[in-house]
């Protein structure tokens, strides 16, 4: 089984644009770029997802990851694959979606929460996990976990992570993050996006660098 691995990053950080409308998807997305976030993700329960995700791609320049979220079958696995989407977020392990994902060049990142959704993923062949929700796991839950896992497997922690507490993870060694609310929220203009993507920025490399 190719596992398609999760490309080295400088920053790994996934913007959430839950909500996203494709007539706001360019400048935002620019912003972000701009600011140094490197994957997008646009979950599939915003207005015209597959849209905002090709006007994505166009923006994106190689290295960026672009691809959508709360991805539940293979008809939208298909439909990501057809505008470029590269990243394919899930909220749960489904071993078909994957394999599905994994057939097509995709980044695969299923939502995990237990050690055996995580170990199943893995054995699936998932690229990375997304630890959801973070906030509820702690850096210390998560860390746990990550003691059975492939010691190789990029783990993000998402949900209720932000600017204010990229610290309590990066002490424990996760410098992966799936950013959404503190970042993005409906109805923001890309201006105010930027000020919040640079903060988060600014915040991720002093906490990277404290923790090393």
């Amino acid at each position: 089984m190719s596992v398609v691995p999760f490309p080295p990053m400088k920053r790994p950080l996934v913007a959430i644009l839950r909500g996203v409308r494709p007539e706001e998807t360019e400048d935002i997305v620019g912003v972000l770029i701009d600011n140094g976030m490197t994957a997008i993700e646009i979950p599939l329960n915003s207005p015209d997802p597959f849209r905002s995700i090709e006007i994505a791609v166009k923006k994106a320049p190689a290295g960026i990851l672009v691809g959508a979220g709360t991805v539940l079958t293979l008809e939208a696995v298909e439909r990501l694959h057809d505008v470029g989407g590269r990243l394919l977020v899930t909220p749960n392990v489904d071993p078909e979606i994957i394999a599905g994902a994994r057939a097509r060049g995709m980044v695969t990142m299923p939502g995990v929460f237990t050690s055996t959704e995580a170990l199943l993923a893995a054995k699936a062949g998932a690229s990375s996990l997304k630890f959801f929700p973070a906030s509820v796991l702690g850096a210390a839950g998560i860390t746990a976990i990550r003691a059975v896992l492939p010691a190789d497997l990029m783990i993000a922690a998402v949900g209720g992570v932000s600017d204010q507490n990229f610290a309590d993870y990066t002490r424990a060694g996760i410098v992966a993050f799936g950013l959404g609310s503190s970042l993005y929220k409906p109805g923001m203009t890309a201006a105010e996006v930027a000020v919040r993507a640079k903060a988060t920025i600014d915040a991720y490399d002093m906490a990277v660098q404290q923790a090393r």
